[in-house]
């Protein structure tokens, strides 16, 4: 995790936590998983940060990401 955030960017609490989790997520109607996922979460407004990292995995799970991800895997 690259970035420090001490207190939420939205409501500016000083809760906001680091935390891992497995997000389920949908995109268009098609639901998704994203395992393992390290990001800060605000227990006061639900307001969530992502490092480069989680959005890696984010693109490499999302099927918002696919047709990118076929692009690249066809230039290899």
């Amino acid at each position: 995790m690259k970035i420090r955030i001490d207190k939420c960017p939205t409501c500016g609490s000083p809760r906001i936590k680091l935390v891992t989790r497995t997000l389920h997520e949908t995109f268009k109607g098609e639901d998704y998983t994203v395992p393992d996922v390290t990001f800060y979460e605000c227990p006061a407004c639900g307001e969530r940060a992502y490092d480069i990292e989680a959005m890696d995995k984010f693109e490499a799970h999302s099927p918002a990401y696919r047709k990118r991800r076929r692009k690249k895997a066809a230039a290899s």
